[in-house]
């Protein structure tokens, strides 16, 4: 039973994030260089949050329970702050990088576009931040034991699994929303990614209470992935045709090659 669970519960919070990596990172060396290099610049942020956090519990009152759990929400908050400031970084990091890849490049062109950036380093951020916030659990997840014995909620295992799948595509979303207002100078979607992601961070707090955080956090999942699909130049239209299987029509190319007037030797 407990294999069971360890491999449900895995498969709900990792099962869209590996079928991306899969799909659109795993063949190409480029993007597998961002992930790795995105899921770095968390670590670093996780390491700095830490390290705030230990020391303002250890200068406090370590017996005060409610300090304690001030100082807790405190902690996640700064942790916050601090990955999107290492996202702002990575994003500057990349545009140097993308400038390098064209000036090299024979055709004046970058290899990968600023919005592949966004969404592999959005994706790599939300992998790591799910590795850690669910390997614990998984982990007990094999046993031994049961949750609920004591009067616990026995959803505690798959609403964790439900809550780290929503968090991984946040961070995906939340990369392609980011890069995209960092190019273009908008610093109010700037603050709505800021704000959804500590609201997203404060809501957990409500747990075992999981109807009022994990309703709500889904209802800010499926906004910030509208609003990424949008914003990484999506539409209705596209949905329409890829559903349809409707391939582009290349009459115009057959026809421009046709008309095209031979070289002379």
């Amino acid at each position: 039973m407990g294999a069971a669970v360890f491999f449900g519960c895995a498969g709900i919070a990792f099962g869209p994030a590996l079928a991306l990596v899969l799909l659109t990172v795993a063949a190409e060396p480029l993007r597998v260089i961002i992930l790795v290099a995105g899921a770095f610049f968390w670590l670093v942020s996780l390491l700095l949050a830490s390290l705030i956090w230990f020391i303002s519990v250890h200068l406090s009152d370590q017996g005060n329970a409610k300090l304690q759990y001030g100082l807790l929400i405190f902690g996640a908050a700064v942790s916050v702050l601090l990955q999107e400031t290492f996202r702002f970084a990575y994003f500057k990091l990349l545009k140097k990088a993308d400038e390098g890849l064209a000036t090299i490049s024979e055709d004046g062109q970058s290899p990968i576009s600023l919005k592949q950036m966004a969404y592999v380093s959005g994706l790599s951020f939300g992998i790591i931040s799910g590795v850690f916030s669910v390997i614990n659990i998984l982990a007990d997840s094999i046993g031994p034991g049961i949750v609920g014995i004591h009067g616990d909620s026995q959803y505690y295992f798959i609403t964790s699994a439900f809550l780290t799948m929503a968090i991984v595509l946040l961070h995906t979303f939340w990369g392609v929303i980011f890069f995209d207002a960092c190019e273009k100078r908008r610093y109010w979607c700037l603050g709505l990614v800021v704000t959804s992601h500590l609201v997203t961070s404060g809501l957990t707090f409500l747990n075992p209470w999981y109807e009022a955080s994990l309703v709500p956090i889904y209802i800010i999942t499926i906004g910030m992935g509208i609003w990424a699909f949008y914003t990484a130049g999506g539409s209705f239209h596209n949905i329409l045709k890829c559903l349809s299987c409707e391939q582009e029509d290349d009459s115009r190319v057959m026809m421009y090659s046709a008309l095209q007037v031979p070289f002379e030797d």
